[in-house]
This record gives C-alpha cells, structure tokens and sequence, in this order.
C-alpha cells in the first residue's frame, strides 16, 4: 500500500481506516438489522456527499482557471504573499506517458523592476547665467567709442534696454554692441577698457529710438559727459546757473560764446527732463535737449536737470519771459483767425503774429499732459493750485476777475524761425488730481495734431516712454528706477484717456500739423 501524497487523499484514507471497524462492529451487533442499516446509511451518505463536493469543488476552480488563461492573476485570497505583485503566471502541464496530463500546484511569481529616476524635463532646470564681455574688433583703429561701459552688469537687474524693434529687452538678455560716435578714443587691437569713465548717456543698441535725432543724442551726450570749463549765475531768483562746457568738434551745437552751455535749475525741476522725452515721443519736437546731471560742486551732488542753451533764441522781456506780447484775450482772438493756417496771409486788422496757428494746438497739448499752467495760465484760474506754485507765493491768484488782461509768459520763437515756438521753463506736475485738472489750457483749442494723438490712442506710450527715459542713466536712478518712472507714466497716461475723451467730446479735429 503506497502512502498518498496529497492532501485529499491521505484524509480519504483516513477516515476509511476508522470507519471499517466500526462498520463490521455495528454490522455484527446485537441491533436489529434495520436499524443498523439505517445508521449504516445514513453514515456512507454524509461521507459520499462529502466526497461528491469535494470534487465538484475541485472540477468548478479547474474550469474558471482554463477560462482566465495562462496570463492572467490568480485570486488574492490564493496569494502567498499579498504584497508582491504576481503576474500569475502558471507552469504548463507536464505530460505523462499514457497521454494523460498531471496539473501541477506551482505558482511562477515575477517581481516587478525598480522604477528608475525619471529624467530632467527640458526646462525645469534653471540655466546657469553668463556673463557678457565686449570684444573690441581689431579693425576699429582709431575709431571713436560712444556707448555704455563695457563691463558686464547684473544679469537679475530690472531694466528695460532699448531694443531697435520696438521691444523691451528681457532681463539678462540684452546684447553687447560697440556704438561708434565721438566723444571717446579707441587704441589699437589690444583695446581692452574705455580709459574713460561710461557715459550717462546709454544705448545698447546699434541705434538710438526712432523719435531721437542724431542731434539729439550728441547733444545729450554733451550735456551729460562734457567736462565742465565754468559755472556762472544767471538769476538769483531762480537758481539757475549756466554750465560752461569745454568746446565740442559738432558746430551744429548752440555755443554761449566759443563755447557751448547748458542751463542748470534746481533739483525740483527734475520734471524737465520727463518733458523732453514726451515731446519728441509726441512728435512736437519743440523743447531743448535736457539731461540729468549730478556733480560734487552742484547742489552737494544731487542730480540737477541740465537744458541745453540755445543762443538762437529771440530776446525776451523781463516781465514775461517772451518774445511776444501776449494776453489770454489776445490770444483767443488769434485762435479764431487762425493765422498762417493752409499759407493764408493775414490781415493787418486781424492782429496775428508771426506764430503759426498749428503752434497753439501743440502748446495747449503739451501743456495739459504735464499740466504746465505758467505759460497760458499764470495766475492759476483753471485749478486750485497749492501754496507752494509761483502763482500764490506771487500774490496772483485773486487777479482771476478779468482774466482777457492776464498776460501770457514764456512765449519764445527762434530768430531765424519765428512761425513756431520754442517750448522752455517745462516743469511739470504729476501730483495733481484727476478732478483738479486744468481744462483751461484747452479753451480755444479746435484742432489737435495727429501725429502726437496718434501715439496717445496706440497704447505705446508706455513702452516709449520706458525705452527713451532709460538713456539718462542719471534720471532714471534718480527717480527709483523702473518702478518710480512707472508711477510718472501712469499719472501721464490717465490724462492721455482724459484728453481723448475731451476732444472726442467737444467734436476737435485731428489733423495732420507737419506744414
């Protein structure tokens, strides 16, 4: 007798060793012969039914097993080890010699592989930041150097730099260029550093903005890298001082005798500055190159505006600065008729003056963006003003009952020019509130030029404004860099929207002024 090797069959053969005796026992007893047989019965079927669910058991799980495929997980109940994953993969029958196949009880377990590192997205890593160095190119020779310094400045510093195609220049992203001009000698191949100092003037482009002359760059630089020959005391009411430069080659430069000049105001003139970059923004083109400048001997260092000093500019009263006899009642007469509009000659009787009627359209424009009331408004009368403006430090506010007698300041042509103005003395306001804006300077006013609204409705006044004011280094530190410049443009934009609105409103025209 072989002894069984499975687990069923050893409890077969179990329980059938125990249940013989006891069969022949009760078969062989005193007990009538039916009721041994009924308990005899009874017993051979719980075994049979016992017997019969086992293989019914065993049959059912061949079956689900043949239907789930070779490939396919077993249940987790099955499982030996719960937590590692299985593939349940069974072994395949081993075959037998009279054809018969013997199911074998192996389950094969494949342990997954070890998830790698995943790899860096392209992108994600931050680069690492190099630094810029200008070569000079051995082919320059004596060539004149204008430009910034050539050292390579902070890649995370927050500064717009002029782009030629209108754009801001990304932080960190703005290319090196050698700019060619004078002002600054270049030695031979082994050129290494300017021997000067940088300029405050600063272009990292082969060009300046679109809106900015040649003249106008070589005469900023002049203003702002010129060395000083003197200093001299114009009035000692305003402070102002004229600044001697040493001679330049340029003869185009105005020159103050043999040599050329700028004047310098006071610290809170600052807005003077702002202002000459709007007006060639605008397309006026009618104020003086202006600059900051700051010095150990002026003002303790401070940065000072610095406007360049034409010598061509017709002489002026002392009483209003002007070249021109003006009063507001006058002046309204003037913009009925009109004068010098389309080359029409005007009548004696008409009283008009040399200036071109387009002139006062561009004046009263200019003058309500930066809200400059001491040309057209000198007494005050169109706002509320403060006890620090001119006008109520002078006692000039409560002559505001007849106003057509209130006489005009600041009202300069050129000698050789007289049918335009020269717009001087630009200081400007930034701190006065929407509702106390000076709507008089814009009384009479039925034309407005489209070059300047143009560039008010194209919605670039912003980036101009941002790429022209960052050429003066010295301004633009001076005001808190990008972010102070930032709150200047946004107080100039939201009067550019009052504007529109008012000429919308009042049915102005825009014409083309370009005569």
């Amino acid at each position: 007798m072989t002894c069984p090797d499975k687990p069923g069959q050893l409890i077969n053969w179990f329980i059938c060793s125990l249940c013989v005796p006891r069969v022949r026992k009760l078969w062989s007893g005193r007990r009538p012969r039916t009721r041994r047989n009924i308990l005899l019965g009874t017993a051979c079927a719980i075994y049979l039914g016992f017997l019969v669910s086992q293989v019914g058991r065993a049959s059912l799980q061949q079956g689900r097993a043949a239907e789930k495929g070779p490939h396919q997980s077993r249940d987790t109940a099955e499982a030996p080890f719960p937590e590692i994953p299985l593939d349940g993969t069974l072994a395949p029958p081993e075959s037998q010699g009279n054809g018969t196949t013997l199911q074998l009880n192996v389950v094969y377990i494949t342990l997954r592989s070890k998830r790698s590192k995943p790899a860096n997205i392209r992108g994600t890593v931050k680069p690492k930041r190099r630094k810029k160095y200008a070569v000079a190119s051995p082919a320059l020779g004596q060539e004149a150097l204008v430009g910034p310094s050539l050292q390579p400045q902070d890649a995370d510093a927050e500064v717009p730099g002029y782009v030629q195609g209108g754009n801001l220049a990304k932080v960190g992203e703005r290319p090196w260029r050698l700019i060619r001009g004078s002002g600054v000698q270049v030695g031979g191949s082994d050129f290494q550093r300017p021997k000067t100092q940088e300029s405050n003037i600063r272009i990292y482009s082969e060009s300046a903005p679109s809106w900015m002359s040649k003249e106008d760059i070589l005469r900023m630089r002049l203003l702002a890298d010129g060395a000083v020959a003197g200093l001299q005391p114009v009035s000692s009411k305003s402070g102002a001082h004229l600044l001697v430069l040493e001679g330049s080659s340029a003869g185009s430069v105005p020159r103050c005798g043999p040599s050329p000049c700028g004047l310098l105001k006071q610290p809170l003139d600052m807005s003077e500055v702002f202002a000459f970059h709007l007006d060639r923004i605008l397309g006026l083109n009618r104020t003086l190159p202006s600059v900051s400048r700051k010095s150990e001997f002026i003002q303790d260092g401070r940065p000072c505006p610095l406007i360049l000093w034409d010598s061509s500019l017709s002489p002026t009263s002392n009483e209003t600065h002007s070249s021109v006899k003006l009063t507001w009642g006058t002046y309204q007469q003037l913009l009925k008729q009109k004068c010098w509009q389309n080359g029409r000659v005007p009548k004696p009787e008409w009283g008009c003056t040399e200036i071109h009627h387009y002139e006062w359209s561009k004046l009263a424009l200019f003058d309500f963006l930066l809200q400059i009331y001491n040309r057209l408004d000198t007494n005050c009368c169109g706002f509320r003003p403060r006890k620090e403006d001119v006008c109520v430090q002078n006692g000039l506010r409560p002559k505001c009952d007849n106003q057509d007698s209130v006489a005009l300041a600041h009202v300069i042509q050129r000698k050789h020019d007289p049918r335009h103005l020269v717009f001087i003395d630009n200081k400007g306001f930034f701190d006065r509130s929407e509702d106390n804006l000076n709507f008089k300077l814009l009384e009479g006013i039925k034309e407005f030029p489209e070059s300047a609204v143009s560039v008010l409705k194209s919605q670039h006044l912003r980036q101009k404004l941002l790429q022209s004011l960052f050429l003066d280094k010295v301004y633009w530190e001076s005001q808190g860099g990008r972010q102070g410049i930032e709150k200047l443009i946004d107080v100039v934009e939201q009067r550019a929207k009052i504007l529109l609105t008012y000429i919308n409103a009042h049915g102005a025209r825009v014409l083309p002024m370009n005569e």
